[in-house]
């Protein structure tokens, strides 16, 4: 294979396993927002006693740990929302952990990487697979202080890891630190406090099929109307039988809206949640549940209508067109977006882009998209970028895991097909084999849709290089051969192909030794010819 490394096969992206939707509560009188308010903050300060708890038996957690919080949380609640609160506790602990192993993983590839390069002699020259030595002894004694500190991390981290001790906060680390930098966020000392307030509450309730209307916590009736069950302290403020509250509004699920009713009407479990946006000062009510898992399409049915190729970059997505049998189709598409500014405006920016994608996808027929299988969390090290700081900023900004998570939830709404790809080469050989040859002075074809093409070709399972032609029909062979394109299964077929020019005779070994002698002369125009003229073409039929 000629150093290439091994790829990975290409396969189709499960669907999505669940599904969210949100409406507004509009309307509410000052007694509904004093009755969520109450009850967010009784049941926010009980998950928070219950993850302190849990964090606190570690790994030494077991079932009658988790029984006997769970008995505590009834008293000051009921059985349904206690389970709710030690059900998001052991989740928040859980994740916790998984940050906690990929933190270990992070620090551990950077102490690699520095005693790499520490251990080179000073001003030399890295290649494209290893980073060489540092430039001076300056930066070799900073870069060996820096290892010392991501050493000392390192027992640290593993230490909690094996200990079981987590680190998290209710209502994020990110918030709580900004109460330190108030000017810098543009906020008060009071706005935050709300802010901080609204995010420790809690004002979830897990469905529970068989239940009347999937849910006996937060009910929601199939006209709209919202009641939610009072915790044991707070029963005096309910204004329904059965120590209920009922808010003066109602709901309508415009998105989703037939689903969910067919749900609630079938007693299927329906989760919910209350949130508070603190900036609009609006309450919004979350309805979510769980999809059946549905067996994915199969790679042959995925691919049989052609395929859309996609490279994400970090300002636009280069899109191509390409057949089945993997040749360009029309023109290059390009879909911008910009992710400066807020969170809520990088959302946007993205999901806009992803919509014009899949519509013009379904403009031209195709039943599935290829992308790349993108994971940037082991290319944003300083020890492996060092100085280029715009380019780890580059990187760090592609928000590969929502993008990749969107995109699948999106493209199955309207009946398409995700078919994730190796990234490796893409750009590359795409550069290499599709970029010049597409270039007319009417289209302008750039690196990013060339890698389109070349991503959508693996998708299909073809090579991304192109295949050679016959001879041209000025030339005595002009039946010849034809060079078959290697199938999906072929071994080799990414590989490095034996260097064939106009002048190259055609029983000339790649290593450059000859099978036979060259014939005697070349001007006689009667003589057979003794070398081929090989050509890339851009069409083909497979």
């Amino acid at each position: 294979m000629g150093g290439v490394r091994e790829l990975a096969a290409s396969f189709v992206v499960p669907g999505p396993s669940g599904v969210a939707v949100r409406d507004r509560l509009k309307h509410l009188t000052p007694q509904d927002e004093r009755v969520l308010r109450a009850v967010g903050e009784h049941q926010g300060a009980l998950a928070s006693h219950d993850l302190k708890a849990r964090c606190a038996d570690g790994l030494d957690h077991s079932a009658d740990t988790w029984a006997s919080r769970k008995r505590e949380l009834t008293r000051e609640s009921s059985s349904r929302i206690a389970g709710a609160i030690t059900k998001a506790t052991h989740d928040q602990w859980a994740l916790a952990r998984r940050c906690q192993a990929a933190r270990i993983r992070t620090l551990d590839a950077g102490i690699r990487t520095l005693r790499h390069r520490l251990s080179l002699p000073i001003g030399q020259k890295g290649t494209k697979r290893a980073a060489g030595g540092y430039r001076s002894k300056g930066e070799w004694f900073q870069k060996s202080r820096r290892l010392n500190a991501l050493q000392s991390r390192h027992t640290a981290v593993v230490a909690d890891w094996r200990t079981g001790r987590v680190r998290v906060v209710r209502g994020g680390k990110r918030l709580l630190n900004t109460r330190h930098h108030l000017s810098a966020a543009g906020l008060t000392e009071k706005q935050w406090r709300e802010r901080w307030e609204a995010e420790r509450w809690f004002l979830a309730a897990d469905g529970e099929s068989g239940k009347r209307f999937g849910n006996e916590t937060i009910r929601v009736t199939p006209d709209g109307q919202v009641s939610i069950k009072l915790p044991a302290p707070l029963t005096h403020l309910a204004n329904t039988p059965h120590g209920r509250y009922t808010l003066t509004t109602t709901v309508a699920f415009a998105h989703r809206g037939m689903e969910w009713a067919d749900r609630i009407a079938a007693n299927r479990a329906v989760a919910y949640r209350v949130h508070l946006d603190v900036d609009r000062g609006r309450w919004y009510l979350t309805a979510s549940w769980q999809r059946p898992l549905v067996q994915t399409i199969g790679w042959e049915t995925a691919r049989a209508h052609g395929m859309i190729g996609v490279d994400t970059n970090a300002d636009h997505f280069a899109a191509y067109r390409l057949d089945p049998h993997g040749n360009p189709v029309g023109a290059p598409h390009r879909f911008a977006y910009d992710l400066s500014g807020t969170t809520t405006h990088r959302d946007a920016q993205i999901r806009h882009a992803l919509t014009r994608l899949i519509n013009w996808a379904k403009q031209t027929g195709v039943t599935a998209i290829g992308i790349e299988d993108l994971d940037f969390q082991a290319e944003k090290t300083r020890e492996k970028h060092g100085r280029r700081k715009k380019f780890r900023q580059l990187i760090s900004g592609i928000p590969t895991g929502k993008l990749k998570a969107r995109l699948v939830s999106m493209a199955a709404e309207q009946g398409l097909a995700i078919v994730a790809v190796d990234p490796g080469y893409t750009s590359m050989w795409g550069g290499q084999h599709w970029q010049k040859p597409l270039t007319t002075p009417h289209r302008r074809m750039s690196r990013h849709d060339a890698a389109g093409i070349a991503i959508g070709r693996r998708a299909l399972g073809h090579p991304i290089r192109r295949r050679t032609t016959p001879p041209p029909h000025d030339r005595s062979d002009r039946v010849g051969h034809r060079t078959a394109q290697a199938g999906p299964d072929a071994r080799g077929r990414e590989g490095t192909r034996p260097p064939t020019t106009d002048h190259a005779p055609g029983d000339v070994q790649p290593n450059g030794t000859r099978k036979r002698e060259p014939s005697a002369s070349n001007t006689v125009r009667d003589a057979p010819r003794t070398h081929r003229w090989v050509q890339d073409s851009l069409m083909h039929t497979g």
